[in-house]
C-alpha cells in the first residue's frame, strides 16, 4: 500500500470516529527515543494509528484516550484467556513471592512438560524457550544435527520468526517472487546477507505435485520441512484436503524432519493443536503465543529420537530465561484451564468465532460485497475481491488489500479492534455481551463501508 492509499483509508472513516489524540501524541514522543515509536515493527502498521493501551480486562481493553474496544487482536494472538485472567494473575502473584527467575530448575518445568505430553500427539520430549523465533531456530538446528543435512524447505507466505534464515518470502511482492513452481527466495529486510539463507528453499504451499517433484530430485539434501499447518500469517488459509498428509508421507519417504509451526494454532484451534484437529502428526512442533496466556514462553514438542540430540550434547540449546518460573506458572495455569472438561473453553471460542464468520459472510451478501472469510472460529480473516479460491500466498496477495484495511478502520470506529493485517482472534472469554454488541454494530460497519466501496472511493 502506498502512503497516499494509507491516507485515503484513514480519511474514509465515516462513523463514530474515536478520539485518539493522546495515542498520537504518545507516538510522536516515543519516536524521539524509540525506533518507529513502537517495540515491534509490525505494530507500526496499525490503523488508524498505533494505540497506547491503558488497561485490559477479559475480552476488552481501554486506550489512553478512554476508548473501549472489543479486542479481536488479543496481543496478536497470545491472550487465549483474555486480559488479566484471574487464574493466571493468581498463579503469577504466588510465584512472584517465591522468585521470578533462578537460573536453575523448578518443578514447574516438568509439570508443564508432562501436561504437554498428555495433550500433544508429537510431544514425547520438550524444550522450552521464550519466543517462537527462538524455538524455530532450535528446531532447525536439531533437524540438521539429526539428519546430517543442511537445507530446509519453507513455504511462500509462511512466517517462522525474524531470524535471517527463515525471514524470506514471507510477504514478497508477486512480481519479485518469480515463477510459482520455483519461487525466488526473497529476503524481507535489509541486512540479510545471501549466505544466511543460502540453505533455505522456498516452494509454493498447497501444491503436492511441485513438492514431490522437488524432493524426488533433491530429497537427500533436505534436513527439514517447516510449515504452518494453517497459514494464519497470510490469509488464514486452510491446507487442501490431503496436503498435510502428503507432507507427512513425503517427509518420511525421504528421511526429512517434518516441523509444524503451531505458534498461532497451538492451544487455539484445538487443545492438542492443529495436528490433532487435522489428524497429521509432525516430528516436531513449535508452540508459543497462547500456550502461556500472554506471557513470553515457547516450546518445542518433539519425538524422542530428535530431542536426544540435545540430551546427548550434540546440539546446544541455551538461554538464561528458558523455563523461567513466571512464564511456566502462566503456562501451566493456561493449559490446565483450557484442558478442563476436555477442552470446553476452546470449543466455546470456536462457537463464538463460527457465529462471527457466518455473520460477516451474511452481511457481505446483504451489502453485495465481494467478501469471503478464511480460517477457523478462533482465528480467521475477511478477504475482499478474491478472483479465485484462496489456496496459496499468491492467491491471497491478489485480493483487495486496500479495501481490507479500510474495513479495519470502519471496525475500529465502532469499537471493534482486530490485527493490523485484518486477522481476527477469538478468546475463550468472549461472551454474550460481546456477541450482542457485534450483532448490533457489524451491520453499521458494513453500511458505512459499502457506501464508500460502491462509490469507488477506495483506491483498489
Amino acid at each position: 500500500m502506498t502512503q497516499n492509499q494509507s491516507n485515503l483509508v484513514t480519511a474514509l472513516a465515516t462513523a463514530d470516529v474515536r478520539d485518539t489524540k493522546r495515542s498520537k501524541e504518545n507516538l510522536v514522543r516515543a519516536r524521539k527515543s524509540l525506533a518507529l515509536g513502537v517495540s515491534s515493527g509490525m505494530r507500526a502498521s496499525a490503523l488508524p494509528c498505533p494505540l497506547y493501551i491503558e488497561r485490559g480486562y477479559g475480552p476488552r481493553f481501554m486506550d489512553v484516550d478512554g476508548n473501549e474496544f472489543i479486542d479481536h487482536c488479543l496481543a496478536w494472538g497470545p491472550l487465549i484467556l483474555g486480559h488479566a485472567h484471574p487464574a493466571i494473575n493468581a498463579a503469577i502473584r504466588e510465584q512472584l513471592d517465591r522468585g521470578c527467575t533462578f537460573g536453575a530448575q523448578c518443578e514447574l518445568e516438568f509439570l508443564v512438560a508432562e501436561k504437554l505430553r498428555q495433550l500433544v500427539p508429537c510431544a514425547e520430549r520438550m524444550l522450552f524457550s521464550n519466543t517462537g523465533t527462538e524455538a524455530v531456530h532450535s528446531a532447525l538446528r536439531i533437524s540438521r544435527a539429526a539428519t546430517g543435512r543442511t537445507k530446509v524447505i519453507k513455504f511462500e507466505g509462511h512466517y517462522h520468526g525474524w531470524f535471517n534464515d527463515t525471514l524470506v518470502s514471507y510477504s514478497p511482492n508477486v512480481a519479485q517472487a518469480g515463477p510459482q513452481n520455483s519461487p525466488n527466495v526473497v529476503p524481507a529486510s535489509r541486512g540479510q546477507i545471501p549466505s544466511s539463507y543460502a540453505d533455505t528453499i522456498v516452494l509454493p504451499w498447497n501444491d503436492e505435485e511441485i513438492l514431490e517433484n522437488y524432493l524426488n530430485e533433491h530429497g537427500a539434501e533436505i534436513a527439514a520441512i517447516i510449515t504452518e499447518p494453517i497459514l494464519c500469517n497470510n490469509g488464514c488459509i486452510s491446507p487442501k484436503p490431503g496436503f498435510l498428509q502428503a507432507l507427512r508421507r513425503l517427509a518420511t519417504r525421504h528421511g526429512i524432519v517434518l516441523i509444524f509451526d503451531e505458534v498461532i494454532t497451538g492451544f487455539r484451534v484445538h487443545i492438542g493443536g492443529a495436528q490433532t484437529m487435522l489428524g497429521v502428526v509432525p516430528d516436531m512442533a513449535i508452540f508459543g503465543k497462547a500456550i502461556a496466556g500472554g506471557f513470553a514462553f515457547s516450546a518445542i514438542a518433539g519425538k524422542e529420537a530428535l530431542i536426544r540430540e540435545v540430551d546427548e550434547g550434540r546440539v546446544v540449546h541455551a538461554g538464561t530465561f528458558n523455563g523461567n518460573p513466571i512464564a511456566l506458572s502462566a503456562a501451566l495455569t493456561t493449559i490446565n484451564t483450557l484442558a478442563m472438561n476436555d477442552g470446553a473453553a476452546l470449543r466455546r471460542a470456536q462457537r463464538f468465532g463460527d457465529h462471527l464468520i457466518a455473520t460477516l459472510k451474511r452481511l457481505g451478501q446483504e451489502f453485495e460485497l465481494p467478501l469471503d472469510v478464511l480460517g477457523h472460529g478462533a482465528v480467521f480473516m475477511p478477504v475482499f475481491g478474491a478472483e479465485q479460491p484462496v489456496h496459496t500466498y499468491r492467491d491471497f496477495a491478489k485480493t483487495d488489500r486496500v479495501s481490507a484495511r479500510a474495513f479495519i478502520v470502519e471496525l475500529f470506529n465502532r469499537g471493534i479492534y482486530c490485527v493490523a493485517d485484518g486477522r481476527w482472534y477469538v478468546s475463550a472469554v468472549h461472551g454474550d455481551e460481546e456477541r450482542d454488541y457485534l450483532d448490533e454494530h457489524l451491520p453499521k460497519v458494513f453500511e458505512a463501508f459499502a457506501e464508500n466501496y460502491k462509490s469507488k472511493q477506495y483506491a483498489r
